[in-house]
């Protein structure tokens, strides 16, 4: 990574504009906001823990939802201000306004070790366009600038990459870094055998991953919705399933090029299939290379693919999983998910979990803490897999 890292400034007695990313779940409840996972926010405490110990005023900036470019109550980040003062156990200070009179105010009356948090940057339209004067308003607010915001990496925006063009200095934060090191780094040149597992609904959406996989991978596992337009490109019956036919030919390309470059390419061969896509409809495990009875639909990995598929992962030593084996959402189709969960918990490997529900997925199975890395990023993170460059990344500036 030739980009600088927050270790490389001089932040002492310095405003630190930091991007942050805290676009996180919440509910409300009793007529108040309530953050439902903080993940995203504690991920983000080593750099500010860093900043505060190093006598910076820190200066946090996120997007919250998509209010559209305007003011919108229910997606201010007041709440997350309350939040993270109660993590860190110290005042934050938080902003009404984004950029002008009111931040800058704030700003000036800070001591060194202070926290502030600004409001939603995207209550702002010229946020996402990248507008060249809003950028410049808010690099007003600070002397140098971090990007701790992977998850938003992938998006060139004002407080992504416009603010970077009005600084002295750009770096990225520690869990920037981090996710570089995992999701660059680790599997540019994975050990062997590397074994990826890709589920989900759509084959669109990770089209270009699976491809620029097949150049590193000795195995690809297919699971979730995805599967069934494999199976219908192969003549295996597909039930009431969701499948892409516009991807069908897609597939086959797919399977054929996994052919030519010799990596093993494997699609369930039983499922869980059932009546109706809701909790308690009747299910059943289907026979193997059977397919989907008439009218039903296929919800989970059957118990021959599970099998299967934890016999590849045991053999491993990188792993990477994006996309759940079926709709873990509604328990009765969770034990496909749940079971790679428990296999890649038991693995002898550099496990990487690269954002997206399969995150949600090892949480809900208690097993985040056997995991080598889980990443923040949906979007980013197969962009970043994918080799793609990200605009929040390239702006920084290089060592």
């Amino acid at each position: 990574m030739n980009k600088l890292s927050l270790r490389d400034l001089q932040v002492h007695g310095k405003r630190v504009l930091v991007r942050v990313d805290f676009n996180v779940p919440t509910e409300e409840r009793e007529g108040r906001i309530e953050i439902t996972d903080d993940t995203r926010i504690r991920e983000s405490l080593p750099t500010i823990n860093y900043l505060r110990e190093h006598g910076a005023k820190t200066i946090l900036m996120a997007h919250f939802g998509r209010p559209k470019g305007k003011v919108v109550d229910k997606y201010s980040l007041r709440p997350v201000a309350d939040h993270l003062h109660t993590i860190i156990n110290h005042p934050v200070i938080f902003s009404h306004r984004t950029i002008g009179e009111d931040a800058e105010k704030i700003i000036a009356h800070m001591n060194e070790g202070d926290v502030a948090l600004l409001e939603n940057v995207r209550f702002q339209a010229e946020e996402e366009a990248n507008d060249a004067h809003f950028a410049q308003a808010l690099a007003r607010l600070g002397d140098v600038y971090v990007n701790d915001a992977f998850g938003a990496a992938h998006r060139a925006h004002a407080s992504t990459a416009g603010v970077t063009r009005f600084v002295s200095q750009s770096a990225m934060g520690f869990l920037m870094e981090k996710e570089l090191k995992y999701l660059s780094g680790e599997l540019e040149t994975p050990a062997k055998p590397f074994v990826v597992i890709m589920g989900g609904s759509k084959v669109s959406d990770k089209i270009s991953v699976i491809k620029a996989l097949m150049q590193r991978a000795d195995t690809i596992l297919i699971g979730g919705a995805m599967a069934n337009t494999f199976w219908k490109a192969q003549g295996i019956p597909v039930g009431a399933s969701k499948v892409e036919e516009d991807k069908l030919d897609l597939a086959r390309e797919l399977l054929e090029l996994a052919r030519k470059v010799g990596v093993k390419f494997l699609v369930p061969i039983d499922a869980v299939e059932a009546e109706e896509f809701k909790a308690g409809a009747r299910k059943r495990n289907t026979a193997e290379g059977a397919g989907i009875t008439d009218g039903w639909l296929a919800l989970d990995a059957g118990p021959a693919t599970i099998a299967l598929y934890e016999k590849e992962i045991a053999g491993a030593k990188t792993i990477l999983w994006n996309g759940p084996l079926g709709v873990f959402e509604i328990p009765d189709f969770a034990t496909g998910t749940f079971a790679i969960a428990q296999a890649l918990a038991k693995a002898n490997a550099t496990t990487i979990i690269g954002g997206g529900d399969s995150v949600t997925a090892v949480k809900q199975a208690g097993l985040a803490d056997k995991m080598t890395f889980i990443s923040t990023g949906g979007g980013a993170s197969l962009e970043l897999i994918e080799g793609k460059e990200l605009p929040g990344v390239a702006a920084l500036s290089d060592t």
